[in-house]
């Protein structure tokens, strides 16, 4: 039997998380560079506790992370929770670790008075949808866009 942990991203765990960002982007077909996003990530997770980060480790290897914010909702009038990255290897999956971390990130927006807990996912990710809709989430269309801060229109 797999045994499994839940818990708090550590400093010693940023070259593991690094390595599942990446499989990460490469599962969602995108791209990632991971130039300077190190040394960004911890500043983000440690010092300005912008961002916080669990990871699954399974036999003492770090396997998996959701990362999360705390955001507020102007249609809502509410905090709610935006979690930005769920990702769990191939092997890990199936095996009621995804449903574990909702329940957690439930419980943490109870706690939190948050009204609901967002994010988005691929619509290619037809696992990660059939996921989500067994735990009880419900879908919004809609599309994502980006402006790079840099560019000029």
């Amino acid at each position: 039997m797999m045994k499994h942990m839940i818990r708090s991203l550590q400093a010693e765990d940023l070259d593991s998380l690094m390595a599942l960002i990446q499989e990460h982007a490469d599962y969602e077909r995108s791209s990632f560079n991971p130039s300077g996003k190190r040394e960004r990530l911890e500043n983000a997770i440690f010092l300005s506790k912008k961002l916080h980060c669990w990871v699954v480790e399974s036999n003492g290897r770090v396997e998996g992370f959701v990362s999360f914010t705390f955001d507020y909702s102007t249609w809502d009038a509410a905090d709610f929770i935006y979690m930005d990255c769920l990702y769990l290897r191939e092997h890990l999956r199936g095996a009621g670790i995804g449903t574990e971390i909702l329940q957690r990130l439930r419980l943490l927006a109870l706690q939190k008075g948050c009204k609901n807990i967002q994010w988005q996912t691929p619509v290619f990710n037809e696992s990660g949808i059939r996921f989500y809709e067994k735990n009880g989430a419900q879908s919004s269309r809609k599309v994502r866009f980006f402006l790079d801060a840099k560019s000029e229109a």
